[in-house]
């Protein structure tokens, strides 16, 4: 499912003595089946944009293609239902979400409040907990008597089960240890890999964005500073540098190496993996 963002503009407390402008003529394409990092400093708009995504905020300017539906400024929307079913939200610290006594009733709770039965709920519930790595008996458990990496599992598992085509992550590593980082993105990964869903990635993690994205979409100050694919925006970092962004630690690396080599290496390398393996191909010429 494309989604598309035209022109887009959003005051908070619009009309007020405390209006603010968020983001203003937003334009960008999410493509299906990709994977599209948002990357920008604290309040360049990025979370603004996210909850435009399954129409959690509506357009007070231009229009967001979601699918089939078309979601203009100035006019009345009806059943939302659906596209909030198909475009599902992580937000940061999910976990604190959590309310029901068990684990299995607290992932039932929005498939239920869609209308899926009780028994296909229930069903969901355990076919979510094995996409997200944890075993079926942690159903009849109270999610409280879990660790912090497993209560996000859970959050996430309750995302899953409304089976939705775009899964949307609101920083979604925030506070977890670099293995607890590491292993819910590459959960994300394999998820979109597999099941060919559409991710979008929100986040300040410019190694993230580097490893997982396969688009880039820039945000400063409120409007798309640039898009492109992660070579194209990393490869130059005095435009990332402008507005207070930098390279991911690989290519920082990179370039220092490339400075005592005397010369480039044969491509921009985006990862710890890829960058060994350009070296070692070089000390195999020498």
């Amino acid at each position: 499912m494309d989604i598309k963002l035209r022109e887009v503009e959003y005051r908070y407390a619009a009309g007020t003595p405390f209006e603010r402008l968020a983001i203003t003529e937003v334009s960008f394409d999410i493509p299906s089946g990709g994977y599209t990092a948002i990357i920008g400093h604290t309040g360049s708009g990025k979370s603004t944009v996210l909850q435009h995504l399954n129409v959690l905020l509506k357009p007070l300017k231009g229009e967001i293609q979601i699918g089939s539906r078309t979601i203009a400024a100035g006019r009345k929307e009806k059943n939302l239902k659906e596209i909030r079913r198909r475009v599902g939200i992580v937000f940061q610290f999910p976990e604190h979400q959590l309310f029901e006594e068990t684990v299995e009733k607290d992932i039932c709770f929005g498939p239920v409040n869609f209308g899926v039965s009780e028994g296909e709920a229930k069903e969901r519930a355990r076919e979510a907990l094995a996409l997200v790595g944890l075993p079926e008996h942690v159903l009849e458990r109270s999610p409280f008597d879990l660790s912090g990496g497993q209560m996000r599992r859970v959050a996430v598992a309750g995302v899953l089960a409304m089976q939705p085509e775009v899964l949307v992550l609101d920083e979604p590593t925030a506070g977890l240890d670099p293995r607890g980082r590491h292993d819910m993105m590459e959960m994300f990964a394999s998820l979109q890999k597999e099941k060919g869903m559409t991710c979008v990635l929100v986040t300040h993690s410019m190694e993230d964005a580097a490893r997982y994205a396969d688009r880039i979409v820039m945000m400063h100050k409120g409007r798309v500073y640039k898009t492109g694919t992660p070579c194209e925006i990393f490869s130059d970092g005095p435009d990332l540098t402008a507005i207070g962004l930098d390279v991911p630690e690989t290519v920082r690396f990179q370039r220092l190496f490339e400075e005592k080599l005397g010369r480039p290496l044969g491509h921009l390398c985006l990862t710890p993996e890829e960058l060994a393996r350009e070296i070692s191909r070089l000390r195999g010429e020498s």
